[in-house]
């Protein structure tokens, strides 16, 4: 009997020590991604070439008259010392790093305020507490100038791609202390959350069912107060095809993450020339945009050549809201 009992005992021990390894095995499994993110002043140029690479001989009209404006970005770096800035694609234009994850994931994002203005970090999309809202009070409401401060984010279900979404989604980040001033400042970035099990790797949150992600915010940049001249009818902070890098071949699987911002009159109707999209299970070539909306479309490009890229938005298209992509 009292060999019974001591049996007994270890298998409650061996029971208990089995359940507290396997709850520390998930606890390890748990994700941490760690970004490390400046806001800059910077100078910026709506069109490096000086030219309407769209249509040469037309010029640039009135929106060449000043092309280069101080303005406020998010640079990634690779660690916390902020001394090397991490290589953006081409393509991405004025917008800031791209911060990912996969369902699950912790992120944690190392904010340092470089420029001579409170500023913030405002994500959608991802579950915070009020503290790391990057708005609306909080401690991360409103970072002064050479402070720093860590964002803890929770890319959990809520966050992640629906039941009719692709294999990742887009949400928008950007400053929040005076938000309309901020986003039209440049302080923009995304934020790509991929389903648990589609992502590369653990150390890759890239959905591993396509072949490459391009990302395109469609927004007018107000720099003289209204006046014409002044209105940046940009992709990604470029105008009049002075963005590069959309470039992909043919039978790619290619995902592209739209967003827009900024006032009543960005309403745009996002175009590709020789290519369909899915969006949602539908088949179209015109994707709707409006203020702080986001949406993924996937395509398979069929036709070779240098194809526009544009708002299909008459006025939006005149004033140099349109670009190339590029299929070999």
């Amino acid at each position: 009997m009292k060999n019974k009992k001591i049996d007994i005992a270890s298998l409650s021990v061996t029971f208990i020590l089995g359940i507290f390894f396997i709850l520390s095995s998930q606890l390890e499994a748990k994700t941490i991604r760690e970004y490390w993110i400046a806001a800059e002043k910077v100078t910026w140029d709506y069109a490096p070439s000086g030219k309407n690479q769209i249509e040469p001989e037309a010029g640039l009209s009135v929106w060449g008259e000043t092309l280069t404006y101080t303005k406020y970005q998010y640079i990634g770096y690779t660690d916390s010392g902020f001394n090397t800035p991490i290589t953006q694609p081409e393509w991405a234009g004025i917008l800031g790093p791209q911060i990912r994850a996969v369902v699950g994931d912790t992120i944690k994002v190392h904010f340092f305020n470089k420029t001579d203005r409170p500023l913030s970090i405002h994500p959608h999309g991802v579950f915070y507490k009020k503290d790391d809202e990057g708005a609306d009070s909080g401690k991360g409401s409103s970072i002064q100038p050479g402070e720093r401060y860590t964002y803890t984010w929770i890319a959990d279900e809520e966050a992640g791609p629906g039941p009719n979404d692709p294999s990742s989604i887009v949400w928008l980040y950007h400053s929040h202390v005076m938000a309309e001033e901020e986003t039209n400042l440049g302080l923009i970035g995304t934020l790509i959350i991929t389903r648990k099990g589609k992502e590369r790797s653990r150390d890759d949150p890239t959905p591993k069912d396509v072949t490459q992600e391009f990302i395109a915010l469609y927004t007018i940049f107000d720099e003289e107060n209204g006046e014409e001249p002044g209105l940046k009818h940009a992709i990604n902070g470029r105008i009049f095809g002075n963005l590069a890098g959309y470039q992909t071949q043919l039978g790619s699987r290619v995902r592209w993450y739209l967003v827009a911002l900024g006032n009543e009159v960005d309403n745009h109707t996002v175009h590709w020339h020789g290519q369909t999209v899915l969006h949602r299970g539908h088949r179209t070539d015109v994707i709707e945009l409006m203020p702080a909306s986001m949406t993924t479309v996937d395509m398979v490009p069929r036709s070779a050549g240098n194809w526009l890229f544009h708002c299909h938005v008459n006025d939006h298209m005149m004033a140099g809201m349109s670009t190339y992509w590029h299929v070999k």
